[in-house]
């Protein structure tokens, strides 16, 4: 089961150690070399995704424009939790990729199947009793929304199709979280902005519910996504120039089939 496994929880270390590192260069980066960071995020992605199959880059693809287009709405726009440099970091967008991709390399690995009911079960409790604390007095500050999105995981680990992804995503985004708001690269208010009465820890303790949103999105619409492009490049082969269905003046009425 190890040796099996090996491929898939090589590229879910490989992200553990690398967005950490970009976090950590990033706190006292200047702009230009958060810059550097976001390319060399993109590259390490690329890299990843040249071995997985065109429905995982999909998946992938998908994902990074949903959680781009969250982040400006609720980082940028709305001030939910705010950056260091008061932007969307360039390393974010691909950064989501890598997020999904480990959640994703973790919850099809040989071993993670072979430990499935222990692990989905550990899941429950342990983000159980991380929501709970963060309601509790023993907690820096109130965590009404954490407590809803751990509600949100519940539910994708007790009825969705992908449970154990969502077991590599509790693994990831909350490890990638507390070290995301620990190193200061970006800190959650402590209440919503749009009604203000709901708290938020730093980070919410079901981060990782919230997340689950995105891989359910790419989950669901990846395939009939990948179906359109196939579609459509077999459209432009068809419509390439020089391309004619007609049969050529030189060729005998005998080559071709009679309709």
């Amino acid at each position: 089961m190890v040796r099996a496994s090996r491929r898939d929880l090589a590229v879910v270390g490989v992200v553990l150690v690398w967005i950490p590192l970009v976090l950590w260069l990033d706190s006292g980066s200047s702009l230009g070399q958060q810059h550097l960071l976001g390319l060399g995020t993109w590259a390490l992605l690329v890299a990843l995704l040249r071995r997985e199959s065109a429905l995982v880059r999909m998946q992938t693809a998908v994902v990074i424009a949903f959680a781009t287009a969250v982040e400006y709405t609720f980082a940028d726009l709305l001030g939910t939790y705010v950056y260091r440099l008061d932007n969307v970091p360039s390393f974010v967008p691909p950064g989501h990729g890598l997020v999904y991709l480990a959640a994703y390399a973790f919850g099809r690995s040989a071993l993670a199947h072979r430990w499935e009911r222990p692990l989905v079960a550990g899941t429950i409790a342990v983000g159980g009793a991380y929501a709970l604390w963060g309601i509790s007095p023993l907690a820096p500050r109130p965590d009404a929304l954490g407590v809803f999105w751990y509600l949100c995981l519940l539910g994708f680990l007790l009825w969705g199709g992908s449970r154990l992804l969502y077991v590599g995503a509790f693994i990831v985004v909350t490890y990638l979280e507390l070290v995301g708001t620990a190193v200061g690269t970006w800190a959650w208010q402590p209440y919503d902005p749009i009604l203000g009465v709901v708290s938020m820890g730093n980070p919410p303790s079901g981060a990782a519910g919230g997340y689950g949103w995105f891989d359910l999105v790419a989950v669901a619409t990846a395939p009939a996504l990948l179906r359109l492009v196939s579609r459509g490049r077999q459209a432009a082969r068809g419509a390439a120039p020089g391309w004619t269905s007609r049969p050529s003046p030189s060729a005998s009425p005998a080559s071709h089939p009679t309709r």
